[in-house]
């Protein structure tokens, strides 16, 4: 049992827990998720099965989407509706016309700080086990993309909106991020993923339903979950090399061209899936050996 499980998570149970459960249901030891969601979020939680743990970093490559609701004029340490209130501000003087403006200004790439209640790492320590400790640190800011944010409601002080943004990106911090532009802070009541490209809500089996289908008839195969990746088709003599990890510098092992430092999906002349690969300036090798 090889492929990608699409769930629809519910609020309230983590993304080790929808691990759990289809390991359970399926008798399979491999089986991972990809982009962790937080209890308090629902959606798309990709499941992978099998091979398919191979490719959990490949996949999570692709764009999200998300359906975000947030209130200004408060602040809770963890950024959303499970925190602690630590900063309370009046909204009087904000209107609809300023607070799409700013909303409007986080389009594009922007640099992003983490919020502390976050399982990255930091001096070997996830930023979460310090924060519940009290302890507040640096954290560096990274470059993310807001590629959209569309469908925005207002109705003061709550807000909701689309957005579709890269990996990386924390939601919870865009909400915090919004409020402190507009000077009264935010927080984020509500969050669903709609896309973890290329899986969308409408792709996915309720968390509830799990145990009620055929989980094989609901698999993904690998290679349609990496189709964001060009396809390439290697010639006849040339897999073997290349999945014995050799780094393949004669041209003619493709006959289409291809480019240097992109990942391709790579498939031989019988159209079976054998990897991820790029080409460098020496040759081209697999990153990632799936047979």
């Amino acid at each position: 049992m090889n492929g990608v499980l699409i769930v629809n998570k519910p609020k309230g149970i983590t993304s080790f827990q929808v691990v759990s459960k289809v390991r359970k249901i399926v008798g399979v030891k491999k089986v991972g998720h990809t982009g962790t969601l937080d209890p308090l979020a629902t959606g798309v939680l990709p499941i992978c099965i099998g091979k398919a743990t191979k490719i959990i970093d490949y996949i999570m490559e692709g764009k999200k989407g998300y359906s975000v609701s947030f209130e200004l004029g408060k602040v809770t340490d963890t950024y959303d509706s499970e925190g602690k209130i630590i900063d309370e501000k009046s909204i009087i003087g904000i209107d609809e016309n300023r607070v799409l403006e700013v909303i409007g200004s986080f389009k594009g790439p922007i640099m992003q700080e983490p919020p502390m209640y976050s399982a990255l790492k930091q001096n070997g320590k996830r930023l979460y086990e310090l924060a519940r400790k009290g302890i507040e640190v640096e954290r560096k800011k990274r470059p993310v993309t807001i590629y959209s944010i569309e469908n925005i409601q207002i109705s003061l002080p709550k807000i909701s909106m689309d957005v579709v943004c890269s990996k990386g990106t924390y939601i919870r911090s865009l909400c915090y991020d919004i409020g402190k532009e507009l000077e009264v802070g935010a927080f984020m009541t509500e969050l669903k993923r709609t896309l973890s490209s290329p899986f969308s809500i409408d792709d996915a089996i309720n968390y509830d339903d799990l145990e009620k289908v055929i989980i094989e008839n609901n698999l993904m195969a690998m290679d349609r979950t990496l189709d964001f990746y060009d396809k390439i088709i290697i010639e006849n003599g040339y897999e073997k090399l290349l999945l014995n990890g050799v780094k393949v510098s004669d041209k003619r092992f493709c006959k289409t061209r291809v480019e240097e430092d992109k990942l391709f999906r790579v498939y031989t002349s019988e159209e079976i899936l054998i990897g991820i690969g790029k080409m460098d300036s020496c040759g081209f090798k697999l990153e990632k050996n799936l047979m």
